[in-house]
């Protein structure tokens, strides 16, 4: 895929500055697209936009396919008749003052159960509504949106309304004829909850509805949606309970072995994520047919998409799932070259990032070179002595993508201030010799001017955000994901200093002058 010269951020939706206690698709995320043409920014980068399971992970989805219903903007539901006005600033005033200290601190991080227990309902009832009374065209891009998308969005209803009903810890704890699909089960299952069914396919058009026409706002400005794409799902997920015969699972379907990365420098255990392994031999004989859906519906949402831990479409960890650490695992080959074969059969052209970071391989390079992706480079990783001097400017070619750090990172400044080793420190300033405006702006400036085709800093890095900003500590089980960008935070002094740096750098679409 040939990348155009460009620079964007990287900034998930849920952490702009919304009313209600979560970004959304409404007025914030246009003044976002605003302020990144007003930036000369050509590229918004997002996390994935699934429905988030445990740890409220945008990287452990309830669903491959669907869209996360907390970044619904009530008030463009409310424009569009779904719901009152009235109705929204009651259940708002109710969750902003839930807290303990009677305080809703809307700015700077997202209480996820507290927005859960006033949106979710808003959102039923906004559905309902719709599906009562709507305007004729409206009601015809809902069925359109049905039958588009029946081949995931009636199984995924199915699943919510299920998890409700038993009221279990997963799917594979509900009565057996309905957690092994039974299909006579599953017809009277359907039949008994039409109503509810109906709802929850009214939400994700919904969803649907306002990130299509975000999009089409930023394309009006000549800005493209990067969308994250994790390469494994969530054990408990409607994925797995609707295809089990692609998943590595025993018979009662608890899974025979699941993902993970072998034991480094960083961790003697390894790290054993718990995600329950593909069966590739079967998606194989099928054609890759669940892969080419996904793709298909990532294609929907986004104009280019980042591939999460692409090793592992060359070779994946397999840990037997009995194990509680990933020390005794063993590499697997995977059909990573066929499996993309297909997808440019179906879809032409492939706007894929690899995520390739830590340790890869040759035969992971040679996949991604067969296919012309651009792999990617953090800065932050440059100064830890002559290996990691990959990270580093000198070193790149131009299909790379450079980020000054990632959303598994500590801010720049955070970085800089509690992380980095004195040889790390020493290391950066003989490299880049910050000058008055400090280390994060010479780490922008660097990515900026750098060969690489495109350049994506995450939104705390231009705000100059320490640690008290990081969106994700991989070690930590909660508390992640839920830093918010204050309102008023995207100047226009700002705005001005990025467009001055991508215009110096030949960042900005426009052609440079021989």
């Amino acid at each position: 895929m040939p990348l155009d010269r460009s620079s964007g951020i990287l900034l998930h939706i849920s952490s702009l500055p919304s009313r209600g206690g979560i970004g959304d698709l409404g007025t914030a995320a246009y003044e976002f697209a605003d302020f990144l043409q007003a930036s000369r920014q050509q590229r918004w980068q997002v996390l994935p936009l699934g429905p988030p399971g445990y740890g409220d992970s945008p990287y452990a989805g309830l669903s491959a396919f669907a869209g996360n219903p907390l970044l619904i903007s009530l008030e463009k539901l409310a424009e569009a008749g779904w719901i009152a006005r009235e109705r929204i600033d009651e259940g708002r005033i109710a969750g902003e003052t839930g807290s303990g200290d009677g305080r809703f601190d809307e700015r700077f991080h997202v209480r996820f159960e507290e927005v859960k227990r006033w949106k979710l309902p808003l959102l039923v009832e906004a559905a309902r509504n719709f599906l009562e009374r709507h305007a004729e065209d409206q009601w015809e891009q809902f069925r359109q949106f049905c039958r588009n998308n029946a081949y995931w969005l009636d199984d995924y209803a199915l699943f919510l309304v299920l998890r409700s009903e038993f009221q279990c810890g997963s799917w594979r704890d509900w009565p057996r004829p309905a957690a092994h699909r039974d299909a006579q089960t599953l017809r009277e299952l359907a039949e008994k909850f039409q109503a509810e069914l109906e709802t929850e396919r009214a939400i994700q058009f919904a969803f649907h509805h306002q990130w299509c026409a975000l999009r089409r706002y930023c394309a009006e400005r000549k800005i493209r949606l990067i969308g994250d794409l994790a390469i494994f799902v969530s054990d408990d997920s409607a994925d797995v309970w609707t295809h089990p015969e692609i998943f590595d699972l025993r018979p009662d379907l608890l899974p025979v072995h699941v993902a993970g990365v072998p034991p480094d420098y960083f961790s003697a255990d390894g790290q054993r994520w718990g995600n329950p392994l593909y069966r590739w031999d079967v998606l194989e004989r099928e054609g890759f047919s669940w892969w080419v859906d996904r793709m298909r519906r990532a294609h929907e949402l986004y104009d280019i998409i980042r591939l999460d831990h692409f090793r592992g479409f060359e070779a994946f960890w397999e840990i037997p799932a009995e194990n509680p650490t990933a020390v005794n695992g063993r590499w697997v080959k995977a059909p990573g070259a066929a499996l993309f074969t297909r997808l440019r059969e179906e879809f032409g052209s492939l706007q894929f990032i690899a995520e390739d970071l830590g340790v890869i391989t040759p035969e992971v390079v040679a996949l991604r070179e067969q296919f012309g992706f651009p792999g990617m480079r953090v800065l932050q990783f440059g100064f830890s002595g002559p290996g990691a001097r990959i990270y580093l400017p000198h070193r790149y070619q131009t299909n790379t993508v450079v980020y000054t750090g990632t959303h598994d990172n500590d801010t720049t400044l955070g970085w800089w201030t509690h992380g980095a080793s004195a040889a790390e420190r020493s290391a950066l300033q003989a490299y880049l010799n910050p000058g008055g405006d400090g280390v994060v702006w010479a780490m922008i400036r660097a990515a900026s001017a750098s060969v690489a085709d495109l350049c994506l800093f995450p939104a705390q890095d231009v705000l100059g955000l320490g640690s008290e900003a990081r969106m994700n500590t991989p070690s930590k089980a909660e508390g992640n994901w839920g830093w918010r960008v204050a309102p008023g935070a995207f100047t226009a002094e700002m705005a001005d200093r990025l467009a001055a740096l991508a215009e110096v750098t030949d960042r900005t679409g426009d052609e440079p002058e021989s």
